[in-house]
């Protein structure tokens, strides 16, 4: 049996470009990784099988680590066939990628097993139909994300920092995000320059999502938790993506886990992520 994890993520700012004639949206966008992660058990089978236990997301034909292993069988093929038991932790509809990260573990899990000696661009291809997010997870590494998102310029934008994500119990919807959202084709800072030229303290009055409001009006408690941050210590917080998870990023630990203990205590699902943050990217045979 081997072992891995599944990583999140949070958007450190998101601007809004241009809606495409396909429907899609031109963004810039910062990419950075959080603790929470799903937890990957993968073991050779007579046939491919997915279970989530003690969850509510469906293991059907929808499910992006089923796409994901269809996607690999069909374009490169598997000599084996394998079955996965999955630990959902990361919440769904939450604006951290978790079924992103989730199809990019498939892929990199089904390229070490089989042996096929793909490429990190290889394995994006691979991706392009099944989520924006997911070569910045193939890639493993924080950047300013383009075009669809699926363009990661490499960036050294990690805070080094606490980050404390809050999900408030709901899901957001995407499509109902960007379609309540007036895309700006010149925002009056962009996302890469804040994140690499200025301090975290000053990231709240320049650093832009540009599908928080309407959402927030949608969903009074995304825009009250990011106040509560703020309120308690954060030096910026803001909502992840499209929500519903808001975070908060912190220059002192201790002003981090009081934050983090006062919400879990009024029955918020959190997640404190180390400052400087790397995820273990390891795909490892369990003993």
């Amino acid at each position: 049996m081997w072992i891995a994890n599944a990583y999140g993520k949070i958007n450190l700012g998101l601007h809004v470009l241009e809606k495409l004639p396909t429907g899609y949206h031109r963004i810039e966008t910062g990419f950075c990784f959080i603790e929470w992660n799903d937890r990957f058990e993968v073991e050779e089978s007579d046939h491919y099988q997915l279970s989530i236990p003690g969850s509510s997301i469906p293991a059907d034909q929808n499910n992006l680590i089923t796409k994901a292993y269809n996607a690999f069988e069909k374009y490169v093929g598997l000599k084996n066939h394998y079955s996965f038991s999955v630990t959902k932790n990361i919440p769904a509809g939450a604006g951290l990628g978790g079924g992103s990260s989730n199809a990019a573990l498939t892929f990199r899990i089904l390229n070490k097993l089989e042996k096929a000696g793909l490429t990190t661009e290889e394995l994006i291809d691979l991706s392009r139909d099944l989520g924006a997010d997911i070569p910045f997870f193939i890639k493993g590494t924080p950047g300013i994300g383009t075009g669809l998102g699926q363009e990661i310029e490499p960036a050294n934008i990690q805070p080094d920092a606490w980050i404390l994500c809050i999900w408030p119990g709901f899901e957001s919807s995407t499509p109902e995000a960007y379609r309540n959202c007036t895309p700006n084709p010149e925002p009056d800072f962009s996302i890469k320059g804040v994140l690499t030229e200025d301090e975290i303290d000053q990231w709240q009055a320049l650093l832009v999502n540009d599908l928080e409001a309407p959402v927030i009006a949608r969903h009074e408690m995304i825009g009250n938790i990011k106040d509560q941050l703020l309120d308690v210590g954060a030096q910026y917080a803001a909502m992840s993506g499209s929500g519903s998870t808001v975070f908060g990023i912190f220059d002192q630990d201790f002003v981090a886990i009081n934050a983090y203990e006062s919400f879990h205590k009024l029955g918020f699902s959190a997640n404190l992520t180390r400052p400087g943050f790397k995820p273990d990217y390891g795909i490892y045979l369990k003993d």
